[in-house]
C-alpha cells in the first residue's frame, strides 16, 4: 500500500497555507500566500473573504504539486482558522456580503460597553464563558445587521449565512453550514454546558438563529470536498489556537501551550468540565472527537505581541526585518528602566479594557533604540506572567512548563526571558507549525488515520528548551514596574472620542 497523508488548511491573520503532514507528523510540504489587510477607519480591521479562498484554493494546488500528490493521496483534510474573524453571505449565490471583520477590529468598542452595562458582564460569562468584548464575534455581527442596508431582514428570513472563517471554508468546500464547538464557543452565543446556540445570548446580541452554523464536533467528517481537494473527506475544524494546544499533544488537565505569533495565546487544558475564571481569562471549549466528551480551556488572549515587533519595524523604521530585533536588544543588557505596554486596540486578558492605549514609561535620556528594542521583547514575556498568574489562581494548579510555538519562538533572548520571568522550563518542539499540525491531528483521528492520543504523544519532539536563570529579586522588581506601566495604560478613551 502506497504512502497516505493528511492535509491541513491552516487559514491565519496573515496569510493561507496548506500543509501535508505524514504518519509521524513531519511535514512533507507547505504552500502559503499572504493577504492584504484593509483598514477602513482606525481600529478597523477587514479581509476580503473572496481573496482568503482564492488564497486557500493557490496554497492547496501549492502544497500537493509541491509534494507531487493527488487528492486520492490524502485520507483527509483538516482546518485551522483565525478566531473570532466575522464573514456574512448570500445563502444562494455564496457572494461575501461584506469584508470579513477581523479579531483585532475594535469597531464595536461602544456597543460592547452598551451590553455590559444592560446586561451585566455575568449575563454573558456564565452562559458563554467570554465577557463582553470587541473581540469576539457576536458583537461585530451585531455590528453588520446594524450597519449593512438590508443585512438585517434578509438574515431574518433565512437568506444570509454567518460564520467564522471555519465556516466560510467548509461551505466552499462541501456546501454545508457548519461550525465547530471551538470556533462558537468564541462567539459569546454558544452556551458552554449544552453546546448550542444560547437563546437569551441571541436575544441580547439581537442576532437572528436562521442565520447560524449547526455546531458540530472539531473532528468529525463533514463531508467531501469539490475542487482542487475533490473526494477528499473535510474531517476537522478548530479555532487556530486550540488546534495548536492539540498540535502540542496537550492532551490532559494541566497541560498547557503559548503560541506567539500576532498576538499570543496562552491555554491551560481543565480537563471535562469548564473552569470559569474569576481573574480574566476566557473559558472555552478545547476540542470534541465525535462523540466523546467534550473537553475545556482557560486562556489568556494577549492582542498585541508579533504585531508590536512589526509596528516597530514598519512605523518607526529602527529594524529592517522582524528578526533584527534580537540584535538590537542584545546591544544593552536590560531595558534601561523602559517599559512598552502594547495596549494598541485595548488591553486583552487578564484586564479587558478597551478604554486603554499603548504607553512607554520609564524614559530618560540614556533610553537607546536598543533598550526600546528590549523592552518591546519583554512586553511579550510580562503579558504571558499576567496570564499564567491568573491561570494558577483559576485553575488550583502549578505551571511546570510551558509549550511555545510560533513566529516568535525563533528569538532566544525572548524565550530566554519567559522562562526567567515564569521561572519554568520553556520548551520548543522539532515540528513548530503546531497550530497546522493540530487541524491535521483532528482529521487523522476522526478518520482513524491516527488511532489515538497516544500515537500523537509519540510524535512529539523537543527541539529546544530554556531554563530560568534570573534573580527572584530582579524578576519581582521588573514585574512591579511593569504593573505600574499597565495602569498607566487605563482610561484614555473618553465617551466622545471617534468611533
Amino acid at each position: 500500500m502506497s504512502e497516505r497523508y493528511v492535509a491541513a488548511i491552516d487559514q491565519g491573520t496573515a496569510s493561507s497555507r496548506c500543509l501535508v503532514f505524514d504518519r509521524a507528523g513531519r511535514i512533507v510540504s507547505v504552500g502559503q500566500k499572504e493577504h492584504h489587510h484593509i483598514y477602513p477607519r482606525p481600529g478597523w480591521v477587514e479581509h476580503d473573504p473572496e481573496e482568503i479562498w482564492r488564497n486557500v484554493e493557490q496554497v492547496v494546488a501549492h502544497a500537493l504539486a509541491e509534494a507531487r500528490l493527488e487528492p486520492a493521496d490524502l485520507v483527509a483534510v483538516g482546518i485551522a482558522n483565525q478566531r473570532e474573524t466575522t464573514l456574512v453571505w448570500d445563502r444562494e449565490t455564496g457572494r461575501a456580503l461584506h469584508n470579513a471583520i477581523t479579531w483585532q477590529d475594535t469597531r464595536t468598542d461602544h456597543l460592547v460597553r452598551e451590553l455590559a452595562q444592560r446586561f451585566g458582564d455575568d449575563h454573558f460569562r456564565e452562559r458563554s464563558g467570554l465577557p463582553p468584548a470587541t473581540y469576539f464575534s457576536g458583537p461585530k455581527l451585531r455590528w453588520l445587521l446594524d450597519n449593512v442596508p438590508g443585512l438585517r431582514a434578509r438574515a431574518g428570513r433565512g437568506e444570509v449565512l454567518f460564520g467564522t472563517v471555519d465556516s466560510w471554508l467548509i461551505w466552499r468546500l462541501t456546501g454545508r453550514h457548519l461550525t465547530d464547538v471551538t470556533n462558537a464557543s468564541r462567539t459569546m452565543m454558544m452556551n458552554l454546558d449544552t453546546l448550542d446556540w444560547d437563546d437569551e445570548l441571541l436575544a441580547a446580541l439581537d442576532v437572528p438563529r436562521a442565520m447560524l452554523p449547526e455546531i458540530r464536533p472539531s473532528a468529525e467528517t463533514y463531508g467531501a470536498a469539490a475542487g482542487r481537494l475533490a473526494g477528499v473527506p473535510v474531517a476537522a475544524a478548530l479555532g487556530d489556537q486550540q488546534a495548536a494546544l492539540l498540535g502540542q499533544t496537550c492532551l490532559a488537565a494541566g497541560e498547557a501551550k503559548c503560541t506567539y505569533g500576532t498576538g499570543s495565546f496562552l491555554l491551560l487544558h481543565t480537563g471535562e468540565r469548564p473552569v470559569r475564571s474569576s481573574g480574566g481569562l476566557l473559558t472555552t471549549v478545547c476540542c470534541r472527537v465525535g462523540a466523546e466528551a467534550p473537553t475545556y480551556a482557560l486562556e489568556g488572549s494577549i492582542a498585541v505581541t508579533g504585531s508590536l515587533v512589526q509596528w516597530f519595524r514598519d512605523n518607526l523604521g529602527l529594524i529592517g526585518s522582524a528578526p533584527e530585533i534580537e540584535t538590537l536588544a542584545r546591544t544593552v543588557q536590560d531595558s534601561g528602566g523602559c517599559y512598552f505596554v502594547p495596549a494598541f486596540s485595548g488591553l486583552f486578558a487578564p484586564h479587558w479594557r478597551s478604554d486603554a492605549r499603548g504607553v512607554i514609561a520609564g524614559l530618560t535620556g540614556y533610553i537607546t533604540k536598543g533598550h526600546l528594542a528590549r523592552a518591546v521583547l519583554e512586553a511579550t514575556a510580562w503579558q504571558t506572567r499576567e496570564v499564567v498568574e491568573a491561570m494558577i489562581a483559576d485553575a488550583g494548579v502549578s505551571l511546570s512548563a510551558l509549550r511555545v510555538d510560533g513566529g516568535m519562538t525563533a528569538n532566544n533572548l525572548l524565550m530566554q526571558f519567559i522562562a526567567d520571568v515564569l521561572d519554568v522550563p520553556v520548551v520548543r518542539p522539532i515540528v513548530a507549525e503546531t497550530v497546522s499540525l493540530g487541524a491535521a491531528y483532528a482529521a487523522g483521528l476522526a478518520v482513524g488515520f491516527w488511532p489515538d492520543a497516544d500515537a500523537l504523544r509519540a510524535n512529539w519532539h523537543v527541539a529546544a528548551q530554556w531554563r530560568p536563570d534570573m534573580d527572584p529579586a530582579r524578576r519581582e522588581r521588573g514585574y512591579r514596574k511593569w504593573r505600574k506601566a499597565v495602569a498607566r495604560t487605563l482610561d484614555w478613551v473618553d465617551e466622545d472620542d471617534e468611533e
